[in-house]
């Protein structure tokens, strides 16, 4: 997964020599939190969100203040072919909402936090209609092959695994998701190969 295929194209822009209240009328009518910067040429130059806003907005009334004042003048950034991995690492290590994507210089889009949460929702499959089991196992070896061959064996179709070490790291919690099936015969059967099953969802 990559920025380009999440990001949202309908971009809300504004010139550097906007005011803050200007700028503060844009974010309210549409619904934003974010406002790239744009030059003459439609490169970014900037970025400034509400917080930012409204915390020069008293000044704002006292002396005459443009967006060029108060913008982020290099924010951080991502490339459409950025891994959607690496913008969400990049988002939680800086505390940004969102993100500019560039290219050549151009602003081409932006990607949020929302963005990514729905990529990942989606991704993880829990739009659909599903089935959840957390199993946990002991030991080094990697258990994935016989988890997969028993759910299958059941009719079971996976539609994502995730894993989480416990705090000693001797044992391992894998997460489950399945095309809504009967968990019954496949708990029954992760239970006769010693597999403990700790949590059921059924949606």
């Amino acid at each position: 997964m990559i920025v380009r295929n999440w990001m949202s194209t309908k971009l809300v822009t504004i010139k550097k020599e906007a005011s803050i209240q200007e700028a503060m009328a844009l974010m309210k009518q549409q619904s934003i939190r974010h406002l790239p910067v744009l030059g003459e040429d439609d490169e970014l130059l900037g970025w400034v969100t509400d917080a930012d806003l409204r915390g020069v907005l008293i000044a704002s009334m006292l002396e005459e203040l443009t967006l060029e004042d108060v913008m982020i003048r290099k924010p951080f950034t991502a490339a459409p072919d950025t891994p959607l991995e690496e913008a969400a690492r990049t988002l939680l290590e800086k505390r940004v909402g969102g993100l500019p994507v560039v290219q050549d210089g151009k602003l081409i889009g932006i990607i949020t936090i929302v963005d990514i949460l729905s990529a990942f929702i989606t991704f993880l499959g829990l739009f659909t209609e599903s089935s959840r089991l957390d199993v946990k196992v002991s030991g080094s070896a990697n258990p994935l092959p016989e988890l997969a061959r028993i759910v299958k064996n059941r009719g079971g179709e996976i539609i994502s695994i995730c894993s989480l070490p416990d705090e000693e790291g001797e044992q391992f919690t894998y997460s489950i998701r399945l095309k809504k099936t009967d968990l019954k015969p496949i708990i029954a059967d992760l239970e006769e190969h010693g597999i403990e099953v700790s949590s059921l969802v059924d949606l």
